[in-house]
């Protein structure tokens, strides 16, 4: 039983995080949608410690790694737009490619 507990304690962190409060179904979506919805929560949660962007970006980036060569490429690519659509939306440079 602990070995099974151990092995999604990542789902834990985005379901229970600190930090963000997100809504059900967060990272299934299309990458404005995924963007848009953890900028929500971001300037929304109170219990925060950094700004909203870093925190958005933080639990994206969370995901992405966690779920790491379990993604299909498709997935890949819509969360990696997220980040760019994150940077737009808070009025940040985008990344330098």
């Amino acid at each position: 039983m602990a070995a099974k507990s151990r092995r999604k304690w990542s789902q834990g962190v985005t379901e229970h995080s600190d930090a963000l409060d997100l809504e059900p179904g967060v990272f299934k979506g299309s990458s404005a949608e995924i963007a848009r919805s953890l900028k929500r929560s971001a300037d929304r949660s109170t219990r925060r410690k950094a700004e909203p962007y870093r925190s958005a970006l933080s639990m994206l980036t969370f995901y992405v790694n966690r779920a790491g060569s379990k993604l299909p490429a498709s997935r890949k690519r819509a969360l990696e737009g997220a980040k760019d659509e994150l940077r737009r939306l808070y009025g940040r440079p985008p990344r330098a490619t």
